[in-house]
């Protein structure tokens, strides 16, 4: 069996006052539920998602307040697999809103003790640092894995450019 295993991850996001739609499964990918309130869906353009080790260890209040890419260095994250083949310690995927749903797929190495950070990126050229959920994953398996039920995106609006380097 292959080294790296599919997770799935299911985000009730909340980019502002209200609560998310119920979380959508659909099987072994990373999902991504996604309920955003209308003037900030305008400036939604994409999600970056990046996972570190030793989750524990890491104090998500301080993870969310800015850019991630501020905060870590950029080898620190693990190298991400998704859906379309492409590898990167950082892997963004386009906002497509669809009934307020969204569906990714995400490889995660497999291991123990980690945080998953999902960033919504406005749609702005650099983009800009609109919020971000911190989530807990204490393991990922070459097996089965649960869904991961991701926390709410918490809107903190930034004038940081999330993009890690390739």
């Amino acid at each position: 069996m292959s080294p790296r295993t599919s997770l799935l991850v299911l985000l009730g996001a909340t980019l502002a006052a209200g609560c998310g739609a119920e979380p959508v499964s659909s099987g072994a990918s990373l999902g991504l539920d996604v309920s955003i309130e209308r003037a900030v869906a305008d400036e939604l353009g994409a999600f970056q998602v990046v996972v570190l080790p030793e989750g524990r260890s890491r104090r998500c209040a301080e993870l969310q307040r800015t850019c991630l890419n501020q905060q870590v260095k950029q080898n620190e994250a693990l190298v991400l697999q998704g859906p379309d083949g492409e590898r990167g310690r950082a892997l963004r995927f386009e906002a497509g809103l669809s009934g307020g749903a969204q569906e990714l797929g995400v490889d995660i190495p497999v291991g123990r003790d980690y945080v998953v950070i999902i960033e919504a990126l406005s749609r702005s050229t650099p983009p800009r640092f609109l919020g971000s959920s911190c989530n807990y994953l204490e393991s990922v398996s070459a097996t089965r894995n649960e869904p991961l039920i991701a926390a709410p995106i918490t809107l903190t609006a930034g004038e940081c450019d999330p993009t890690f380097a390739p």
